[in-house]
């Protein structure tokens, strides 16, 4: 009798610890909607900030850019680098309830690569032969020839059920992963509430009883709502609202080096903009330095195609001619181009993101001083991100995400047909140096391919990249355990808490 009163006992401590742990809904208050739930198929920041908590994938990135294991616990590589071996986690439940197996995994991938998918994430595999699940809880990748950032670029693959989105078409408004937070409730354009994971394999995990992201368009607002005390959480905050916030008591600001840069996208199958002339005279006509004040004050650093932060890989911007402003050598490029008086055209982009809308508004000032004239058309967002797929501008301003890898910024982007390569840009040397960076082993050559690469594209590509800020976060006193990630990633909303 005792020892059944004791664990009795054991049982309602432990449910009434759980119970305790998991306390509270942490209010995040976040500029857009998410534009789709499906990890496959969205390319939006808004829609991974709900989805990542949602889904896994084997691997994960810490806060320190470093791979670590997610529903593998390990993995194996073969003496020839053809082949990764994955052990699984054992008793990993989708959160409707069924096991997470070997089968699951190569679904996932399998999904990703089948052109009907249409995965921005396709390109990112683009060396892998197969997977195969070679065992129940054992799943094995071949590649073609050895490719240098598979495991990096194996955090976008994440794993989801058959049966669901059979049942749905697409995950696109419906979400089954294996994360720390489930889909509870969805009310357009208002907020999209997550409930923790009972069954999540992380012990103690998450802290959270639930997440409640609140789409707040105006910055004015959710800085309102934190000092208040009605929001506990902005994972982006703007600079000039950061500098506010700074000052507020009971608030915290963080801030870190951003993968994700601001750039000036132009569509190379479109006139001017397929003659690279047309596009190095953009170049000259852009004053990086003058945004980085005038938009991110002084919070930011002119930016060429990798970030800064990947120290062992980014070229620093003074190797690049086309970085020195020049109004008359702009003229001098669009005059042997064949528009001595320049010419008409339209910037799209969305006002949700401060920075975004006001780099479009400086950018219009800087083009016009070289006889570009450049209308801004500020779209609503889903229309914007619709546009950018079906490559349906002239030029657009917006934000381009990071990764951990080289090839993780450049491959899908410029290689001829790649999946976010919008800017219908092909180049045959930048194709070649780009399959040489991912299929070379050695991390010195490597190194000089995307030196090569960096300085083809930073003047002449069909990206003008303009500049990686300070990663602002601003979350409330009695948020703990947050860590801040370069990748604007928000994994560590798992061991969050509101004590």
């Amino acid at each position: 009798m005792r020892t059944r009163i004791g664990l009795a006992l054991v049982t309602l401590v432990a449910a009434f610890s759980l119970a305790y742990a998991q306390k509270g809904t942490l209010e995040v208050a976040v500029d857009q909607a998410p534009v789709g739930l499906d990890p496959d198929i969205v390319t939006a920041f808004s829609s991974f900030a709900v989805v990542n908590e949602i889904y896994e994938g084997l691997v994960g990135v810490n806060a320190q850019l470093q791979i670590e294991p997610a529903l593998a616990t390990s993995w194996t590589v073969s003496p020839d680098g053809l082949s990764y071996t994955f052990e699984l986690r054992q008793g990993v439940k989708f959160h409707n309830g069924r096991e997470m197996t070997s089968a699951d995994v190569v679904y996932s991938f399998d999904r990703i690569m089948d052109p009907k998918t249409g995965s921005p994430q396709a390109s990112r595999f683009n060396e892998v032969a197969k997977a195969e699940a070679t065992g129940p809880y054992q799943v094995t990748f071949t590649l073609k020839e050895p490719f240098a950032p598979f495991l990096s670029n194996l955090t976008n693959l994440f794993v989801v059920p058959k049966e669901v989105v059979e049942a749905n078409g697409d995950l696109q408004k419906v979400a089954v992963g294996t994360g720390p937070f489930e889909l509870d409730q969805v009310v357009p354009d208002t907020y999209v509430l997550l409930k923790a994971n009972p069954d999540y394999y992380r012990p103690g995990e998450p802290k959270l009883a639930a997440i409640k992201f609140n789409v707040v368009p105006e910055a004015s607002t959710r800085a309102a709502g934190l000092r208040t005390g009605t929001y506990q959480l902005l994972p982006t905050v703007d600079p000039v609202t950061a500098e506010t916030l700074k000052k507020t008591s009971g608030v915290t600001v963080l801030g870190t080096q951003d993968l994700a840069y601001s750039l000036l996208g132009l569509n190379t199958s479109r006139k001017p903009f397929d003659d690279p002339r047309v596009r190095e005279a953009i170049n000259y006509a852009v004053d990086r330095s003058e945004i980085v004040q005038a938009v991110y004050l002084g919070n930011a650093v002119p930016g060429g195609p990798i970030s800064p932060a990947l120290k062992d890989w980014a070229v620093p911007t003074s190797d690049f001619p086309c970085y020195t402003p020049s109004v008359a050598k702009a003229k001098q490029l669009l005059a042997d181009a064949g528009y001595p008086n320049g010419f008409s055209t339209t910037i799209i982009t969305f006002g949700t993101i401060k920075e975004v809308a006001d780099t479009a508004q400086v950018l219009q000032a800087q083009l016009a001083r070289v006889g570009i004239d450049a209308k801004v058309d500020v779209e609503e967002f889903g229309k914007f991100v619709q546009d950018w797929k079906n490559s349906n501008f002239d030029m657009f301003v917006s934000l381009n995400g990071g990764s951990v890898d080289p090839d993780g910024y450049l491959y899908r982007t410029f290689i001829t047909g790649g999946s976010t390569n919008v800017f219908k840009f092909s180049d045959p040397s930048v194709d070649q140096l780009l399959k040489q960076g991912r299929t070379t082993p050695d991390t010195a050559q490597r190194q000089a391919i995307y030196d090569n690469l960096q300085k083809q594209l930073a003047c002449t590509g069909p990206i003008v990249h303009i500049a990686y800020g300070t990663l602002f976060t601003a979350l409330r006193d009695n948020v703990q355990g947050f860590q801040q990630m370069p990748t604007r990633g928000l994994t560590y909303l798992r061991e969050t808490s509101l004590p």
